[in-house]
């Protein structure tokens, strides 16, 4: 199993890794920083070093438990030591982005008791679909303010894995209409926004709300009588 540094770490930026396997899906390293993607962020980009020698990290991908890096061209060798770098502007962007995506969620979910759908996102933007009926235009610049209201409040951010049993002991711990963890894990790690937002979730965030900075509703959407869209976009 390859060591997931992202999580031990979010904030690493380069780090140093042996190469533990080559298939068609890329390179397995025996530790890594790059997040594989998942929940709707996008997986990590970068590159690998050695000896002169350099490989751009185009993409990131988790299957069946091992962690695959595609590298164009002739990959490094087994047992062959790299020096890897993230793309960190762009890292550090989707983790801005995802933690703004759960003020969102947790602004909806405390003030109007609405259910998330659906969601994805980009560097600097993102958007997310909630079971809200009662939601109309009017509404959007409110929800701009409270979210807004909690980037300042610099609320800090924390992480921690439960047993699963013990985690679904959490009230309103899954927000998406369905729950989508599958019956395979055992272990569950919790994203808490400290007094505003607990969630079940696996991707990376930044430390304190105020890091996400300033927060705009650019796009509303209707998507049926019930399922309402909102797209958030970030100042760069």
């Amino acid at each position: 199993m390859t060591e997931a540094l992202y999580y031990q770490d979010a904030y690493l930026k380069e780090f140093e890794a042996v190469v533990t396997a080559i298939s068609a899906d890329g390179v397995e390293l025996d530790r890594t920083a790059f997040y594989p993607g998942g929940g709707g962020q996008p997986s990590d980009a970068g590159m690998l070093r050695n000896a002169g020698a350099v490989w751009s990290v185009e993409s990131v991908r988790k299957a069946e438990g091992r962690i695959w890096h595609r590298v164009p061209g002739d990959p490094p060798g087994v047992g062959q030591a790299v020096q890897a770098a993230l793309d960190w502007e762009r890292r550090y962007a989707l983790m801005r982005t995802h933690t703004a995506m759960h003020i969102l969620c947790g602004v909806i979910w405390r003030d109007y008791g609405a259910s998330v759908t659906g969601g994805n996102m980009e560097p600097f933007q993102g958007r997310m679909d909630f079971e809200f009926e009662r939601m109309r235009q009017d509404l959007v610049h409110e929800i701009e303010a409270r979210i807004n209201a909690e980037v300042q409040a610099g609320r800090p951010i924390r992480t921690r894995t439960l047993p699963r049993a013990d985690a679904f002991e959490i009230p309103d711990l899954i927000r998406t209409k369905i729950n989508l963890l599958p019956e395979g894990i055992r272990e569950v790690r919790i994203v808490e926004i400290v007094g505003l937002d607990l969630q079940a979730d696996g991707g990376t965030h930044v430390a304190n709300t105020s890091e996400v900075g300033p927060l705009r509703v650019v796009d509303y959407k209707s998507k049926g009588a019930i399922n309402k869209r909102l797209v958030v976009a970030l100042d760069r």
